[in-house]
């Protein structure tokens, strides 16, 4: 009998299903069994820092401060796989080299349109 051709692929998705869960599960059963609840007025009060809280903690930033945020960690992480190509470029193949100019594109094409849709702008 030949064996299913899927079936390695199987009991590995399985065995990497049990090694996910199982942490979990071990860690839920500890803090159900060790950590029981205790509510009450000191634990539920806001505590930042040892200052104690003044105020709505509920504060409303712009929303074009996330957007800036998350331009600059997408551009970072870019400049971040440009550093390989620009150790090894003097040994890069010409495939190589247009691969990595077509990075640049897509990444500079990524930048302008941020710029013309207005997510660089802080008003």
């Amino acid at each position: 009998m030949e064996e299913h051709p899927y079936l390695f692929l199987a009991v590995l998705a399985g065995t990497a299903l049990v090694f996910c869960l199982t942490p979990l599960l071990i860690a839920r059963a500890w803090a159900a069994v060790f950590n029981a609840a205790k509510p009450g007025e000191v634990k539920q009060q806001v505590y930042e820092c040892g200052v104690e809280a003044k105020g709505d903690s509920w504060v409303r930033f712009h929303v074009g401060y996330y957007r800036y945020a998350i331009v600059f960690l997408v551009l970072d992480v870019e400049a971040l796989f440009l550093l390989p190509f620009a150790v090894a470029f003097g040994g890069l193949s010409w495939g190589a080299s247009v691969v990595i100019l077509l990075f640049l594109l897509l990444a500079v094409e990524g930048l302008v349109w941020a710029w013309k849709r207005g997510a660089l702008e802080w008003a």
